[in-house]
């Protein structure tokens, strides 16, 4: 388990479940059912458990295949824009296409294994 002083990136806050609890704990503010500084807590929680999980439990290999429309390198942060992907599960050979794909990948903490 990591530090509980370790920062972690709030990247997944964006994803579809990032999204959902991030209104939900604004409207529990909004309502006065929580403090902010409790919502704090919960996302930095949030950020620490995804990451985790991901880096842990997540095994599935995939290749991907497309055209390089944008990229950038800022802050240590590389974001890719692709179009016309497609992407291949390494077992069972599933496919599934994309119009638009954006990858962000940041650099690893210190005391990372990733």
């Amino acid at each position: 388990m990591a530090a509980a002083s370790q920062n972690f990136y709030e990247l997944y806050r964006r994803s579809s479940v990032g999204s959902a609890l991030t209104d939900t704990l604004d409207d529990l503010i909004t309502e006065h059912r929580i403090d902010p500084q409790l919502a704090m807590k919960i996302l930095a929680n949030f950020d620490r458990a995804i990451t985790e999980v991901l880096q842990d439990r997540v095994k599935a290999r995939l290749t991907f295949k497309g055209s390089l429309d944008t990229y950038r390198f800022c802050d240590e942060v590389w974001t890719f824009q692709l179009k016309n992907v497609t992407f291949k599960m390494e077992n069972g050979g599933q496919v599934v296409t994309a119009d638009k794909v954006k990858i962000v990948s940041c650099t690893a903490k210190p005391g990372s294994t990733t």
